[in-house]
């Protein structure tokens, strides 16, 4: 192949999902609107400057299209409002398809409601674990309170890392682990996106991928 061909598809390639430095990917977050890299389901982009999708019924994302998540760590920021039962935003992971899917998410409104906090962070596997049936089941397993509280409409940092069908979330740069758990779902691998509950919107940067090594 003729170098400098080579070098025009690589280079090409970069711009359109981003850089990869030491094993992790940073998608080209300024391309979310190309439909070849990016997907949405059930929401649309409000700004192009930064990844907000708006509220809508129902759940939403937008997922990277061509990346196959198995084992790894995934990092960004990200941010709700203090709207009770109206902000539920987190990353969605090993993604079959727009129904089936695993997530890790946040509810704002409760960070610093001292009666409800235990219900910051949670992990579901949809369609069949939703937080109904893991909290009447298995209550205080799937969801916890966190280890460094941000405000509820602050952006925060949140480490997810998945590893021999664990889930652990790391928020603000904590060494302690806000929700550790043992993941209820047989999904292995799939697609990964940015998440939004029933009547949420959310905002999102700073996405970073980084694959485990075999």
């Amino acid at each position: 192949m003729n170098t400098k061909y080579f070098l025009s598809i690589l280079i090409l390639g970069m711009l359109i999902v981003g850089c990869v430095e030491n094993g992790a990917i940073t998608p080209d977050l300024s391309r979310i609107r190309d439909a070849d890299t990016w997907t949405i389901h059930n929401r649309d982009l409000i700004d192009d400057k930064e990844v907000h999708l708006n509220a809508e019924p129902g759940d939403g994302f937008l997922k990277l299209n061509d990346l196959i998540f198995s084992d790894g760590t995934i990092e960004l920021d990200i941010k709700g409002l203090n709207a009770p039962g109206q902000s539920f935003v987190g990353m969605a992971f090993h993604g079959v398809n727009d129904s089936t899917y695993d997530v890790v998410y946040f509810r704002p409104f409760n960070f610093q409601n001292p009666e409800r906090n235990n219900h910051s962070v949670q992990y579901v596997s949809h369609p069949k674990y939703t937080w109904r049936l893991l909290r009447e089941n298995h209550p205080e397993e799937f969801e916890n309170s966190l280890d460094i509280v941000p405000e509820p409409e602050d952006w925060f940092h949140v480490k997810i890392v998945v590893a021999d069908h664990e889930v652990k979330a790391y928020v603000e740069n904590s060494d302690e682990p806000s929700l550790s758990v043992k993941m209820i779902s047989h999904n292995h691998q799939g697609w990964i996106g940015f998440w939004a509950g029933f009547n949420s919107e959310g905002w999102f940067r700073n996405l970073k991928i980084t694959h485990a090594k075999k």
